[in-house]
C-alpha cells in the first residue's frame, strides 16, 4: 500500500466542494495495489450525463459481522517460522485496521485436520480397532501445534476477532470407512462425536480462544478430499438436532453459534431440507457457502425462504494456474461484491499463508491452493486473495450495515454505514475500457473515473 497520483480526476470544476472522498485502487496489472490515491474527491450539484451510482443510507440490509481468511495449520506453522519482529509486524498488518494494516476482523479455523495441514490427524486417534467413546485420550495439541500460540497472539492485538471452526472429519474410528478420506460418521457415534466437538470448544476457551460458530462439516458431499467425509443432509438434520444442537446447550456453549451445510451454491436443497426441520432449526444461525459450484445469486433465495437464519460466505480458494488480473475481477465481483449483494454477513477467501509450492498440505489434499500470503523463507508476498478482502475489511468494519447502491450496468458496486459514520463503497470495473461514472449521494454527486480491470474503495463521512 503506498500513496499515488490520482487516477480518478474530478470531471467538474466544481469537485472541491462539499464532503471529500478517499479512493483506494488495486488495478488487474497490478499497477495499483490497494493504494490509497494521493487526491480526494469531493461532492458537487453536478450530476453529469454518466451512469450513477446512488447511495441511499436509510435502505438498510444486513449487518456485517467480518472479513477474513481461514488460518490453516499450513499457514500457521509457515508465519509462526518467521523472525518475531518481522512475524509481530505482519501480524499487526492483517489484524488492525490503523495505518497500514488492513483489519482482518474474521478467521477460519479446522476441527483438527484439514486438507491443508501437513497431515490427517484428529484430536482423539486411536490404534485401528479400537476406540475411545469417553474421549479420554483427547489431545488439543495432536497436530498442526502452532495454530493456538499464533491465535493467541493474534487475539492480544485484536480481542473482538470472530473465530468460525468446521471439521473436515470425525476421528477415523467413528467412521464407516475407519478413514480420513470419505466415509461417513456412524449413527451409534453420533452423540460421541457431539461431545467431541463440545470438547473442542471447551479446550479452547480453556486456553483463552472463544469460538463464535461452527459448523458441523466441511463440504459433506465432498468425499475426495484428504481429509473429508460425507453427511447428506438427512444425517446433518438427525445429528444436529438429536445430538450436537442439545449437547452444546446442556454444556452452557448455546452462545456458540451453528451453521449448517458449509458447502457450494449448487446444492440449496441439502440446508433447505435441514432448515425444514423445525427441531433442527432451533439450534441453527443460518447456513455457510462456497462457490466451487452454482451462482451466488442463491443466498437471496435462502434469505428470502429463511430471512432469520444468517449467511455466511465461509472459503474461496484461489488456484496456482489463475493469473492475477482475472482472479481479481472473478473473486471482486462474485465472492465479495455478490456475497454481500446476497445478504453475507461474513465473506472469508481460503488460505491464508503458502508457500512458494502451495504447501503445506496432506498428500491427498487440494495441491494448488495459493494463500493470500506467499511465505518464502523470511520473505512475504502479498496475493490476490489479500487485496480482495483488504478492500473491504480495512473500512468496513463489523457493526456495519450494507445500505442501498443502485446498480449500473457494468458497474458492480456494494456500499455500507459503519459503526464510525463513514459510507464506503466498493466498485469494479472488469471490463477493457475506463468508466466514468457519478457517486450520488444526498442530491449531489461526486463524478469519477475508474481505469479499465480495476476495483476501487471509496470512503466518505456520512
Amino acid at each position: 500500500m503506498s500513496e499515488q497520483i490520482n487516477d480518478f480526476q474530478p470531471i467538474s470544476s466544481e469537485s472541491e466542494a462539499g464532503t471529500p472522498v478517499e479512493v483506494w485502487l488495486t488495478t488487474a496489472d497490478q499497477q495499483a495495489l490497494f493504494d490509497r490515491q494521493a487526491s480526494l474527491l469531493g461532492f458537487n450539484h453536478n450530476t453529469g450525463d454518466l451512469p450513477v451510482i446512488a447511495i441511499n443510507t436509510e435502505d438498510c440490509y444486513q449487518p456485517i459481522e467480518g472479513f477474513g481468511f481461514s488460518l490453516t495449520g499450513g499457514s500457521a506453522m509457515l508465519i509462526a517460522a518467521l523472525p518475531g519482529a518481522e512475524r509481530q509486524a505482519l501480524l499487526r498488518e492483517l489484524f488492525l485496521p490503523e495505518g497500514d494494516g488492513i483489519g482482518v476482523s474474521c478467521l477460519r479455523l479446522s476441527i483438527g485436520a484439514s486438507d491443508l495441514s501437513e497431515r490427517c490427524f484428529s484430536y482423539d486417534d486411536m490404534p485401528d480397532g479400537q476406540t475411545d467413546l469417553e474421549l479420554a485420550q483427547f489431545d488439543l495439541n495432536a497436530g498442526d501445534t502452532e495454530v493456538i500460540p499464533l491465535l493467541q497472539g493474534i487475539l492480544a492485538l485484536n480481542p473482538s476477532l470472530k473465530i468460525i471452526a468446521t471439521a473436515w472429519s470425525a476421528p477415523r474410528w467413528m467412521k464407516t470407512n475407519q478413514a480420513f478420506i470419505g466415509g461417513k460418521l456412524k449413527p451409534e457415534y453420533y452423540a460421541v462425536y457431539a461431545a467431541y466437538l463440545v470438547k473442542y470448544l471447551q479446550a479452547m476457551r480453556e486456553r483463552g480462544i472463544v469460538i463464535h460458530a461452527i459448523t458441523p462439516q466441511n463440504e459433506p458431499l465432498n468425499q475426495k478430499n484428504e481429509p473429508s467425509m460425507v453427511m447428506e443432509a438427512s444425517e446433518q438434520v438427525e445429528f444436529i438436532k438429536g445430538h450436537l444442537g442439545p449437547a452444546l446447550r446442556d454444556a452452557g456453549l448455546a452462545d456458540v453459534e451453528l451453521f449448517c451445510w458449509d458447502h457450494n451454491c449448487d446444492v440449496p436443497e441439502y440446508p433447505l431440507a435441514v432448515f425444514a426441520d423445525a427441531d433442527a432449526r432451533q439450534y441453527l444461525n443460518g447456513s455457510a457457502w462456497h462457490l466451487y459450484g452454482g451462482d451466488i445469486s442463491v443466498l437471496s433465495e435462502m434469505h428470502q425462504a429463511y430471512p432469520d437464519m444468517k449467511l455466511y460466505f465461509t472459503e474461496q480458494w484461489v488456484g496456482s494456474d489463475g493469473e492475477f488480473g482475472g482472479d481479481l475481477m472473478w473473486h471482486v465481483r462474485h465472492v465479495l461484491i455478490g456475497s454481500l449483494r446476497n445478504w453475507s454477513r461474513a465473506v472469508l477467501e481460503w488460505n491464508l499463508a503458502s508457500d512458494p509450492f502451495c504447501g503445506p498440505h496432506t498428500p491427498g489434499g487440494e495441491a494448488r491452493c495459493v494463500g493470500a500470503l506467499t511465505i518464502d523463507g523470511d520473505e512475504v508476498m502479498r496475493n490476490v486473495a489479500y487485496y480482495v478482502i483488504a478492500h473491504a475489511t480495512k473500512f468496513v468494519r463489523p457493526g456495519s450495515v450494507r445500505i442501498h447502491s443502485s446498480d449500473p450496468s457494468d458497474l458492480p458496486n456494494v456500499a455500507f454505514l459503519t459503526p464510525a459514520g463513514a459510507i464506503v463503497l466498493i466498485v469494479l470495473n472488469d471490463i477493457a475500457e475506463q468508466q466514468a461514472f457519478a457517486i450520488q449521494y444526498q442530491n449531489k454527486s461526486a463524478l469519477v473515473t475508474l481505469p479499465a480491470k480495476a476495483v476501487a474503495t471509496y470512503v466518505w463521512a456520512a
